[in-house]
């Protein structure tokens, strides 16, 4: 008799047992698929520095310089971005330009570990006025608009997690609008410290870079005198090592030229150029910078 009430209990009790599994996975809140990546993106940054060093010269009378820049950009791919971006930093012209804005644009395509990036960059130096030089015998003149474009390719290559290796070639029909033709073109190298170096959270690098400079002949109307005047074409350099903690690093630099003094003056219009006509806006600089950096997509999240 027990034996029959035993099994007729697990008769009943067990048709219950489906419908009450049934009912769990019907209750149960559905899968969401996560929404996918916006393609754009937006970087922004701002930085302080001891100087502002431009190929080896100082656009800031070896001066504080500030800087800031925001930079929209729209990833069409993984391996394929178009950007444009607008920046500004503050200088100490000849002309007495108000600030350096910077308008570019471009494309990066990404091929493994090689990086390129192709665009076309607009330096505007607005409220500046003509100015003539009391040294170098008068023959230097600074003129009131010294905007104007480049077009330029770079390229980097990471050989590993340490190593990554750069080229970079810039060109202008008319530089700093003088009418001289530029071509600026440079390698780099960046070795970043071992994450076992440091303290936790804290990144580390060394980098440099050798560049050439090579100018033309100016328009006439650029200078006093009444005939074009060849700029002189220069070797610039610089090594630094820095630190990133977060958004932010603080790099410390060395910038030097094979210029000449009075070469430099030709070339900037420097107002506190000695009687001789010479000029210490090319020589040897250190240079320390705190700068942040950062993205919509990646530091804000």
């Amino acid at each position: 008799m027990k034996k029959l009430a035993v099994a007729a209990f697990a008769a009943l009790a067990a048709p219950g047992l489906p419908a009450q599994a049934a009912d769990l996975v019907a209750k149960a809140p559905p899968m969401v698929a996560p929404p996918p990546a916006s393609a754009w993106d937006m970087a922004f940054g701002a930085a302080l520095g001891s100087d502002y060093i431009f190929r080896g010269i100082t656009q800031s009378a070896h001066k504080p310089s500030v800087s800031g820049y925001v930079e929209p950009r729209f990833n069409i791919d993984p391996n394929l971005q178009l950007y444009a971006g607008l920046a500004g930093n503050s200088i100490k012209f000849p002309n007495a330009a108000a600030a350096e804005i910077d308008l570019y644009a471009g494309v990066r395509p990404t091929i493994g570990p090689l990086s390129l990036d192709f665009g076309v960059w607009y330096y505007w130096y607005p409220g500046g006025e003509s100015t003539y030089s009391t040294t170098n015998f008068g023959l230097v003149n600074a003129i009131a608009n010294a905007s104007f474009v480049e077009g330029y390719a770079k390229a980097s290559y990471a050989v590993n997690d340490i190593l990554t290796l750069g080229a970079n070639v810039y060109y202008t029909p008319s530089y700093l609008n003088t009418g001289a033709d530029g071509t600026y073109y440079s390698a780099t190298m960046r070795l970043a410290a071992p994450a076992n170096l440091l303290p936790p959270g804290i990144g580390g690098y060394i980098s440099a870079e050798v560049g050439r400079q090579e100018l033309g002949a100016t328009d006439a109307d650029g200078f006093v005198f009444l005939a074009p005047v060849d700029l002189k074409s220069y070797t610039t350099w610089n090594v630094g090592l820095g630190w990133t903690y977060k958004v932010f690093t603080v790099d410390l630099r060395y910038y030097d030229t094979d210029l000449a003094k009075t070469d430099c003056n030709v070339i900037t219009g420097d107002p506190r150029a000695s009687v001789l006509g010479e000029s210490n806006w090319c020589g040897a600089r250190f240079v320390a910078r705190l700068s942040a950096d950062l993205t919509l997509g990646g530091s804000l999240k």
